[in-house]
């Protein structure tokens, strides 16, 4: 019984890693140099430009330091993220934080994927003079952007990780190119010290620890997904430092073009609307143009070759029969029918919001734990032959380690409690606090747990 398997995890071993520095950073800017990135700043240009800006580079940078230590166990182990969790919330237990990225990766899928396919919907009303969407029979555009970029997807992840890091390279190539063009564009139609004075109307602000939380919910969704790329990473470098500043170089650029592109659009219409942020929009009201819904297309397609491979992971070590590649596929298909949920609801931007919350709720003290489980109580010891029995290491108590459950569920119903203390919601955000919560909880609970840790 001691040595029976629960489940084949891939290890990649040192001497068949191949992935370059250029590699991860390239594939950590496309992550992010994206249409959600980009919508993302339109929301928080609600909070004014100072402040949106201001939050944006430190939430950044706090974030994707994260990322970076997370990349790191992925080098160290070559065990991608998921089954990284099997050391922290037990074999059984791992499939918690694994339904919550697979159900994250194909929202996010899902979102970029809308936003790519309203940007079809202009370039055929250019074309062809189709309806765009939102207009009286524009749905029938979507629906085809729908469909073409879920073929670009499922081309993007046919090989696995090697599609990935092929769409990836040629991908950020064009993203350079056309983004620098595109930030060019922008500044052209308001002037900088507009943008700087323009204050959001009362009714729409949006506080500061709002603007925290809505930035950590789309940030945080990385780090979950660290080690499926960095286990390729040749060197530690690569690991860490590629990964945080490709992530954070990919945020700011793209979020500050949606921040000041929203912020432009207000200022020219004389009105400013959150919806306003999706940047097909945005493109179609400052005149950018087929190339600048090109970029959008392009970007969605980097973006989800990093979501729809962690999706993917994540299935696979939650069913321990499908193989990486037809984890993809299946991923692929449900991330198609996903897109069309947004279509049943009044604005786009109502079920972003709602999904974000969502997500930020859950997902950040499921990073604590990853994290301080590693680095605090199991102090980078991870036994790599114990990822897989039972009654080793990590079965804990049937497989569940009960610690990182208890402290998980108490830290999501500190989430909601402390959104509702508007002294702390309005100023550091919810997400933070949660996260630290977890963090302190899981520590005393683990010093004091009955079940031994393994020996180092």
């Amino acid at each position: 019984m001691k040595n029976e398997e629960f489940g084949h995890i891939e290890v990649i071993k040192k001497k068949h890693r191949h992935q370059t520095y250029w590699d991860m950073f390239a594939t950590w800017v496309g992550a992010n140099a994206n249409n959600g990135t980009w919508y993302v700043g339109g929301v928080i240009a609600a909070c004014g430009f100072v402040t949106a800006s201001t939050t944006l580079v430190i939430v950044g940078l706090a974030s994707y330091t994260l990322l970076a230590l997370a990349g790191y166990m992925g080098y160290k182990t070559g065990i991608p993220a998921m089954g990284l969790t099997r050391a922290s919330f037990g074999l059984r237990g791992s499939f918690l934080p694994s339904l919550i990225n697979l159900v994250q990766f194909i929202g996010w899928a899902a979102v970029n994927t809308f936003i790519a396919a309203t940007s079809i919907s202009y370039i055929l009303y250019d074309l062809l003079g189709w309806p765009v969407y939102g207009k009286p029979g524009g749905a029938k555009g979507l629906v085809l952007g729908i469909l073409v970029m879920s073929v670009l997807h499922l081309l993007s992840t046919s090989m696995g990780e090697r599609s990935v890091q092929i769409i990836e390279r040629l991908g950020i190539i064009l993203v350079f190119a056309l983004v620098i063009w595109e930030s060019i564009i922008a500044f052209q139609q308001v002037s900088l010290s507009d943008i700087i004075a323009w204050r959001p109307p009362s009714s729409a602000k949006m506080s500061a620890g709002a603007a925290v939380d809505v930035l950590a919910a789309f940030n945080l969704a990385w780090v979950t997904a660290a080690s499926d790329f960095t286990r390729f990473a040749k060197k530690k470098s690569s690991s860490t430092w590629a990964p945080f500043l490709g992530a954070d170089l990919g945020l700011i650029w793209f979020a500050l073009i949606g921040i000041i592109a929203t912020i432009a659009t207000a200022i020219t219409l004389e009105h400013f609307d959150p919806n306003n942020s999706d940047p097909s929009t945005i493109a179609s009201k400052l005149g950018l143009g087929i190339l600048a819904m090109l970029v959008i297309i392009i970007t969605s397609t980097t973006a989800n070759a990093v979501n729809l491979m962690s999706a993917g992971s994540a299935l696979t070590n939650m069913t321990r029969k499908f193989s990486l590649r037809a984890s993809l596929i299946i991923v692929t298909i449900v991330s198609v029918f996903v897109t069309f949920i947004p279509l049943f609801y009044s604005t786009f931007l109502d079920v972003f919001t709602a999904f974000l919350d969502g997500i930020g709720m859950v997902l950040g003290p499921e990073i604590a734990i990853f994290l301080v489980d590693f680095y605090f109580v199991q102090h980078q010891n991870y036994l790599s032959d114990q990822f897989t029995r039972k009654n080793g290491a990590y079965w804990y108590s049937n497989g569940i380690n009960w610690s990182a459950i208890i402290s998980w569920a108490l830290a999501v119903c500190g989430y909601w409690i402390i959104k509702q203390i508007p002294v702390l919601a309005d100023t550091v955000g919810a997400t933070p606090l949660a996260m630290l919560l977890a963090a302190v909880i899981y520590i005393c609970l683990a010093k004091f747990a009955k079940k031994e840790r393994p020996a180092n």
